[in-house]
């Protein structure tokens, strides 16, 4: 049974530590709400035995929620090295 994925061990940061950068970052707070979304929408498509494609489409926008979500903390408010983030 598929099941939501782990953002924070991801992360490598406590619930605790990112809910402290959300109290300031608005941006963020955005992101980990988009994430926990498409996360949600993984595991009902994994449930429902949706198409390979559909699924890996939606593992590939989680993971780039992911990355954006490591930017922002590494780098808050900026673009980084990355240019289309």
């Amino acid at each position: 049974m598929p099941v939501t994925h782990n953002l924070y061990a991801d992360l490598g940061k406590s619930k605790e530590e990112v809910a402290k950068l959300l109290q300031t970052d608005s941006r963020l707070q955005s992101l980990i709400n988009q994430y926990e979304d498409i996360d949600r929408q993984v595991v009902d498509a994994e449930n429902a035995s949706a198409d390979d494609d559909t699924v890996s489409r939606l593992k590939e926008k989680r993971l780039s929620l992911k990355d954006k979500i490591v930017q922002q903390i590494d780098y808050p408010g900026t673009q980084g090295a990355a240019k289309n983030f």
